[in-house]
């Protein structure tokens, strides 16, 4: 259920509505707007990366997931509530609450993940994990529906977007609040408590600890690494699509929240068809495949001069969506250890936001440095997705599995 409450503030705040409204609207189209939007986002993934390592080895530790998974979501509510206050022309105030709510969202995210090998058998990972992704995806279409409805009625009342965007933000810190209830009532802390002592470590010592984890699992660190390319394309799409068909494509507001309302059931698709053949199939497989429809998918965007064309480019993009990240998230539990699973699955996170800062930063230094040319930054955003399919190549999910055992 968690993954279905957080969906609501990644696809409102991050993917569908506020990027495009701080872009137009809170920076008023200035050259900077969107390059600016991304280091914020860049800004929230670093603090992720630095902290990530020691909150993952204190929740294995302390046995304290869920507690910490508790004070994110509230951080996160918190961040974007305040994000109503943000007027246009305030752009500082407006990237601040950004990061703030961003590192929140991520660091849950994190800690989320790292109840799914307590939650599933390993012959059933994949199937979990594809579950959980489609109802995220579920999740999004349910705030975003909601929000496509109150907007159409706002418009059509004459309501400016600073008038309406405000209320979709209360609308999505409700969903995400409400549906985050059922987790922290009824699911329960698992995991092993190590031998009891002061964890004081700071967060580059405990990564550094997890890195020389790291080197007795070449097959983990060759998906992690990968997964770095990958995310880069991925969160790149995320953040900006809506940036990218509003300012390349001419997109209104509800046109805009109606294609992403759609990618949304797309991707829901993706994640559980793709999440039940990955346990009979294979994780690496089914990675591979979805990282080809990625793209495929790009470039049908990158070249699309119509609105059909990018309809077209973005349900191809949400298949492939849901089931990257569905793989992605499992194939990381079949190659962790049992009882370090949070400290690892902290440095998937840790890949994961070291590509969110790669790619829209990439992308918005190019739009930046190519007068606005938004085709442009799509195409080198397609190259992160041949990155990530090349480096998939050394994985060996079997030679993997007999390694984990052997370190136990």
């Amino acid at each position: 259920m968690y993954d279905f409450a957080n969906s609501a503030y990644t696809t409102v705040v991050i993917t569908a509505i506020y990027n495009a409204y701080f872009v137009a609207e809170i920076a008023g189209r200035a050259s900077y707007a969107t390059l600016a939007w991304t280091l914020a986002l860049s800004c929230s993934y670093a603090l992720i990366m630095l902290s990530a390592p020691a909150l993952g080895r204190y929740a294995d530790r302390a046995r304290a997931k869920k507690r910490l998974l508790a004070i994110m979501t509230v951080a996160c509510l918190l961040g974007t509530i305040g994000l109503t206050l943000a007027a246009p022309g305030q752009v500082v105030l407006a990237l601040v609450l950004i990061v703030i709510s961003n590192y929140a969202f991520g660091s849950g995210e994190n800690l989320c993940a790292a109840f799914l090998p307590e939650l599933a058998k390993p012959e059933a990972i994949g199937r979990v994990s594809g579950f959980g992704w489609s109802l995220g995806y579920l999740g999004g279409l349910f705030s975003l529906g909601l929000c496509l409805v109150f907007v159409g009625w706002a418009q059509s009342a004459g309501w400016a977007a600073s008038a309406f965007v405000p209320v979709c933000l209360l609308i999505t810190a409700a969903c995400f609040g409400f549906g985050a209830l059922p987790t922290f009532l009824l699911l329960k802390e698992r995991g092993l408590r190590a031998e009891a002592r002061a964890n004081n470590e700071s967060s580059w010592q405990s990564l550094q600890r997890s890195l020389a984890k790291l080197k007795q699992l070449p097959e983990l660190r060759a998906l992690l690494i990968s997964i770095v390319a990958s995310q880069a394309g991925i969160q790149t799409v995320i953040a900006l699509a809506a940036v990218f068909a509003q300012e390349a494509l001419g997109f209104k507001a509800q046109q805009t929240i109606m294609m992403l309302f759609v990618v949304n059931i797309t991707a829901a698709i993706g994640a559980f068809a793709f999440g039940m053949l990955q346990d009979r199939v294979g994780h690496r497989r089914m990675l591979s495949v979805a990282l080809m429809l990625w793209i495929v998918a790009i470039g049908v965007l990158a070249q699309s001069t119509s609105q059909t064309g990018f309809w077209i480019a973005a349900n191809l993009a949400g298949l492939a969506l849901g089931a990257a990240q569905s793989a992605g998230r499992a194939l990381v539990g079949v190659l962790s250890p049992y009882a370090a699973r949070a400290e690892f699955y902290a440095l998937w996170g840790l890949a994961v936001k070291l590509g969110s800062i790669i790619g829209p930063v990439c992308y918005g230094l190019t739009e930046f440095l190519s007068g606005n040319n938004h085709r442009l930054a799509m195409w080198v955003t397609a190259l992160f997705f041949v990155a990530g399919l090349l480096l998939l190549i050394p994985v060996r999910v079997a030679a993997g599995r007999e390694r984990v055992a052997a370190v136990g």
